[in-house]
């Protein structure tokens, strides 16, 4: 696909355009147009780059560094269907780069401050439980951990993980089974007091 090509008049309704139409006003740096790109898929590339750095300070400018790189050049997504996998893939990789490259602090050291409604205690023990499982999948292998979020936290169906990680779908079924049996042998010792903290009231 061109995003280049033709002159379609930027839509009224950006909210009811589809990507291609964003994709194409994106490419004459429409801002407008490439911040509603922005709202669209923010969240879920915000999302996955959390759990590929397992939280770390720089999750947001991971994240927007996608986003970046889409602005700087629209053409490079070929297809509009393929957008939102292309932001997460380009976040993911982002995040593997520079997991590489340095240690990162845990911006999540510290419990946030439960809600007053809530019992203190219990809202500290569902944080501790689920800040643990969180812990675990970010010391999966990189590709097992972009499989695992994809499908399990974001919805993608195994063909679309697949375009999105560019890879086939046998890889992903194989890249998902191995992650499931990395956290159960993982959680297994523990899961019992993980699931009496995810659950407290």
């Amino acid at each position: 696909m061109n995003l280049r090509a033709g002159k379609a008049k930027r839509p009224v309704d950006l909210k009811a355009a589809g990507d291609a139409e964003l994709l194409l006003a994106a490419a004459r740096h429409d801002t407008s147009a490439f911040g509603e790109i922005v709202n669209r898929y923010y969240q879920p590339v915000f999302r996955v780059t959390m759990r590929m750095t397992g939280g770390h300070a720089d999750t947001e400018d991971i994240a927007q560094e996608a986003f970046l790189k889409l602005w700087r050049n629209p053409g490079q997504v070929r297809e509009a269907g393929a957008l939102k996998g292309w932001l997460m893939r380009v976040a993911a990789n982002a995040a593997i780069d520079r997991g590489r490259r340095r240690v990162h602090a845990d911006i999540e050291t510290t419990p946030e401050v439960a809600d007053p409604v809530m019992q203190a205690d219990a809202a500290m023990e569902r944080w501790a439980a689920a800040r643990e499982v969180e812990r675990r999948i970010a010391a999966l292998p990189e590709r097992q951990r972009l499989a695992l979020s994809l499908v399990y936290y974001e919805g993608f169906s195994n063909i679309e993980a697949a375009a999105a990680m560019e890879t086939s779908i046998e890889a992903v079924e194989s890249l998902l089974a191995r992650a499931r049996r990395g956290l159960r042998d993982s959680l297994s010792a523990d899961w019992r007091d993980l699931l009496e903290g995810l659950n407290a009231t």
